[in-house]
């Protein structure tokens, strides 16, 4: 491992345990027809400290000196995405390599002079990088070296890159021995890196649970006195963020991060006051459960998808909602949609979940009642709704031990797994009162108005 000039190490290729054979097929392919074309190809950040780790990486991310224009020239399946950050996104049949090209350090430009009019259009372009008055960063399309790209990443640990030129891996902000000793740390003012981007605080949140590190004292510090400034982040993004977090598959510790920090309460201010207290006496404890019932899932190769983790974390509290709208003498399915609307409208200014998310919520906890009727009213069309499977799961998460429950949910497996009906489980009797559907009779029309009508 050499140190060069320009204060980066370099880690030759029999200095570390990176196999191209760990590597994307379609990251490799694109690295070499950017190095074909005379232009520098790296992968960068979490594929690069992953792969040193000896984990899987999720997805491969390149960056290059040639701008998203030229990018786009040497790719025909390239399309050019973002305002933010231009990036150039490499679409194969399976897979979507991220392109950016180096990034600058440089400050905030003036806003260019408006020019008198004429008979053209002389519209200006918007200044390349621009950062609010807080010095929360709006645009960032200025291009650089790859070490000014490097130092203005979040933490030392995804600033490392792999060089396809040489196999080397290039470290410019100290990130390997940060590596090593499983920590935390913000490139640069920890503070000011925080209040460019309120997201990051999420972010080492995340790598902290995930790789099992610690966060650096400095940077541990300027996070818990910026928790406050977390909603200044765009609501859908950090939507995005939230899954990221307890999809882990240690949402467990992240809670236990966001929480010690501050950072729970202020995402989720309403919610984290209720979790707070006790009901009768009682601690909340259902949410703590939920949590480790969904790591297990993760870890084990499940998928949960975003309503049922809404409905598994915020189901006892939206239940709470709902029992209070029942007490006012409101049907059971206008208590339900009354207490999500509720649930939503605390949640959404700061976390922006989507209608088509909150519909999906609001299903799977009302639908609890109809597996409760076996077979109820046409069965086969309960089954064959989408949410199905997670309407079923929600019970089986929530019940317990409840023993008529489990099997109630055992026959419902079993007919969705099943063409032919399935008979009833014992003590279950067919659900009394429940009509079957009559069809209708057509009227015939009556054959003389036919005549009538017919030469208008």
């Amino acid at each position: 491992m050499k140190k060069e000039e320009s204060c980066s190490v370099i880690m030759a290729r029999q200095e570390h345990g990176i196999s191209r054979k760990l590597m994307s097929p379609n990251a490799l392919r694109t690295l070499y027809r950017l190095k074909e074309n005379g232009f520098l190809g790296y992968l960068v950040g979490g594929c690069v400290r992953d792969l040193l780790l000896g984990r899987e990486p999720k997805d491969f991310d390149v960056v290059t000196n040639a701008t998203p224009g030229e990018v786009k020239r040497m790719f025909r399946n390239c399309r050019l995405v973002g305002r933010r950050f231009r990036l150039a996104h490499i679409h194969f049949q399976d897979e979507i390599i991220e392109v950016a090209t180096f990034r600058s350090l440089a400050a905030n430009e003036p806003e260019p002079e408006p020019k008198e009019a004429s008979g053209s259009d002389h519209r200006q372009r918007p200044p390349q990088m621009l950062k609010d008055d807080d010095g929360m960063i709006l645009r960032d399309n200025v291009y650089g070296t790859p070490e000014e790209d490097a130092l203005r990443r979040d933490f030392t640990i995804n600033a490392l890159s792999y060089n396809i030129a040489d196999f080397s891996i290039i470290d410019y902000t100290g990130g390997l021995a940060d590596l090593n000793a499983g920590i935390i740390r913000t490139i640069g003012d920890p503070a000011g890196r925080f209040q460019e981007d309120p997201v990051r605080m999420l972010r080492a949140v995340r790598f902290a649970a995930q790789l099992a590190f610690t966060i650096e004292e400095n940077t541990l510090k300027a996070l818990v006195a910026a928790t406050d400034t977390i909603v200044r982040a765009a609501a859908p993004r950090l939507y995005e963020e939230m899954l990221k977090l307890f999809l882990s598959g240690e949402g467990a510790t992240c809670y236990g991060l966001l929480r010690q920090t501050g950072l729970f309460a202020a995402l989720f201010p309403d919610f984290s006051s209720w979790l707070g207290a006790e009901s009768e006496g009682f601690p909340h404890a259902r949410f703590g459960e939920m949590l480790s019932y969904v790591d297990s899932r993760i870890q084990q190769g499940d998928k949960v998808s975003p309503p049922l983790l809404l409905a598994l974390l915020f189901g006892e509290y939206i239940d709470g909602k709902t029992a209070h709208f029942r007490q006012q003498g409101a049907p059971w399915q206008q208590s339900v949609n009354a207490a999500v609307a509720e649930f939503m409208g605390e949640t959404c200014p700061i976390i922006m979940i989507s209608n088509r998310v909150g519909l999906a919520l609001r299903d799977i906890i009302s639908q609890q009642m109809r597996l409760k009727k076996i077979p109820g009213r046409r069965p086969e069309s309960f089954i064959a709704r989408p949410d199905f499977n997670d309407i079923v799961e929600y019970c089986r998460a929530t019940c317990g031990d409840n023993k008529d429950v489990v099997k109630q949910l055992d026959w419902w497996a079993a007919q969705a797994r099943q063409q032919a009906p399935v008979p009833l489980p014992s003590g279950v009797t067919e659900e009394a009162g429940a009509p079957q559907r009559k069809r209708k009779r057509r009227r015939r029309r009556n054959p003389q108005v036919k005549s009538r009508t017919e030469g208008v």
